[in-house]
């Protein structure tokens, strides 16, 4: 074979190894998805799991796939135009500086915002502290042809709730159950779950709240409050390693997401996205006028 033949050879066995890490063979989710036996603390946040050709090949695949989210949703939306009445919750939860922010700007930004209802869960207010937890969730809920988003969400209430002991260990203790019947009764209603935390490391959390000090561009999203959090690590972590294995179901799985590179975890919350919308498959509705009718008229028009 001659080197001319060799370097084509090679060229093109490159190209395949990358266009094979774009699309995987074996989906994202089946190296993120929270089984039996996970266990949080043994999991790299600066690892890129079903990714390995680094951060140039991810923004590349990231930029690729984006297009593809805002035509699924789109036909999620006609969809419901015709009767359908199937939507998708997408939960991304994480620590301060995890990367929500990016994943609503990189991900969820490529679909058509009629589409989307984004919802960003802060403390409960006065009114919302008079009902039960899954009060202002269910309140958010998408409608039939609609992706929400929650920015952290129900499991709040098991984390900072528990966290911090702001109600009685008996109390959030329950809640695991109820929030697992509550999904369980959300999926079986028409709406796909896509659960995400993204897990990033102290140290790196650290290294990104110092960053927004000394940028003063960036000095707005610094919060003293998140040095104050930083103290109670170990218990989150404690904290998230059960509600990930106590609620990651069949119905509605968790998926752990390394963040310490933020192309990564944008690019493997689009994939899990763009697994759910492909899975469902949504169908352009048939309308319920004659095309051929209306073209004709609409010349004559």
């Amino acid at each position: 074979m001659s080197k001319k033949s060799q370097k084509s050879e090679k060229i093109a066995k490159v190209k395949k190894i990358k266009a094979e890490l774009a699309d995987p063979a074996v989906p994202l989710s089946e190296h993120l998805r929270v089984g039996e036996g996970f266990v949080l603390a043994d999991l790299d946040p600066g690892s890129t799991p079903g990714f390995d050709d680094g951060k140039k090949a991810g923004e590349k695949a990231l930029s690729k796939h984006s297009s593809d989210i805002g035509e699924w949703q789109e036909r999620l939306f006609a969809e419901s135009k015709g009767g359908g009445n199937r939507s998708v919750l997408l939960v991304v939860q994480g620590l301060d500086t995890a990367g929500k922010g990016g994943i609503m700007r990189h991900v969820v930004g490529a679909a058509d915002p009629e589409g989307v209802r984004t919802t960003a869960f802060k403390a409960p207010t006065p009114e919302e502290r008079e009902h039960d937890f899954l009060w202002r969730i269910r309140k958010a809920l998408p409608g039939p042809g609609t992706i929400g988003v929650f920015d952290r969400s129900h499991y709040e209430d098991v984390l900072a709730v528990r966290v911090h002991d702001l109600v009685p260990e008996a109390e959030w203790s329950q809640r695991y159950g109820v929030i697992n019947d509550f999904e369980h009764e959300l999926v079986a209603s028409g709406t796909t779950m896509v659960k995400v935390m993204l897990h990033i490391s102290k140290d790196e959390q650290k290294d990104r709240l110092a960053r927004r000090l000394h940028r003063a561009d960036k000095q707005y999203k610094y919060n003293p409050g998140d040095v104050t959090e930083r103290l109670s690590w170990d218990s989150y972590m404690e904290a998230y390693q059960v509600a990930l294995t106590q609620c990651s179901t069949a119905d509605a799985p968790w998926f752990v997401v390394p963040a310490n590179h933020k192309w990564y975890a944008r690019y493997a919350v689009q994939q899990l996205l763009l697994e759910t919308l492909t899975g469902l498959d949504p169908q352009w509705p048939v309308m319920d006028y004659d095309v051929t009718v209306e073209k004709a008229r609409l010349a004559e028009s």
